[in-house]
Order: C-alpha cells, then structure tokens, then sequence
C-alpha cells in the first residue's frame, strides 16, 4: 500500500491529446457584415474598419441570365445593388431571384468604373457607396497590400 500511496501524487505524463486542450475562452468570431453595416450606418465603426470586415465577408448579389453584375441606372450615378445575407436579396428580388455570391475583396476588385453600390436596399441599415467612394474602398486596398 505504501508503494500505492507514494505514485498516486507523482506526475503522469500527458495523454494522447491531453496537451491540446480547447482554449477556455474561445476566440470572439468577425462582426458580419450586416452587424458592420449597422455599426458603419451608426457611426460606431471607422471606415477603414468597415473595409476591412467588407474585404472578407460574402456578399450576395442578384444575377441575370448574362454573367456579371446587374446595375441600376435609374439612380443619379448607376449602382449596383448586393446583399449582405440571401435573407436581404430575397427581401429585395424574391425567392426566385438567381444570385451569386463573392467576397467584398471581389466586389471592390470586379466593380466596373463609374459605378458604385447599394448594400442592402430594403433593409433597415440601407448604405450607398457611389463612384468615388468606390475609388477610395480600392486607393485603401491597394495601399493594405502593397504599402
């Protein structure tokens, strides 16, 4: 019994995966990008804050039966509406409607000159970005990567 008593507080070496365990308190998730458009339309949110959550969350756009974006021209300057969840664009287009989906990196790459866009237009937290804000969302990208 001595011999029992002596191991039984002796160290032990880890298990298989023992080591690895979850961290305690997880890592806090990324706004979405409906959650940034909140806080943007608010002014909680910097601009550049907002690029950044955009640059890497899914944005819905409606599609037509040619590829590429579908503009409205019935604005002052043509935009081009997206989404920030299938929930919005149905909202707007109907359960029908064809989407397809990129990342806001891709939009700011993709969007043609001269055209700017509307997030979520029958939403609560509506947010026009024309032309020229446009340019400034691609001036701060290409300065994030290249310096």
């Amino acid at each position: 019994m001595y011999g029992y008593e002596q191991t039984q507080g002796a160290y032990a070496p880890p298990q298989q995966g023992y080591a690895q365990q979850p961290p305690l308190y997880p890592e806090p998730s990324p706004p979405s990008l409906a959650d940034a458009v909140r806080a943007f339309t608010t002014g909680s949110l910097t601009p550049e804050d907002f690029q950044q959550i955009f640059a890497t969350s899914k944005v819905y756009c409606p599609r037509g039966d040619n590829p590429g974006f579908l503009a409205l021209h019935s604005t002052q300057q043509p935009v081009i509406p997206m989404f920030t969840s299938l929930k919005e664009l149905r909202r707007y287009a109907g359960k029908e409607s064809k989407y397809f989906v990129i990342t806001g990196a891709e939009v700011i790459d993709l969007l043609p000159t001269g055209y700017g866009f509307v997030l979520d237009m029958e939403g609560d937290h509506r947010i026009v970005f024309d032309a020229k804000a446009v340019e400034e969302m691609v001036d701060f990208a290409m300065r994030r990567m290249y310096g």
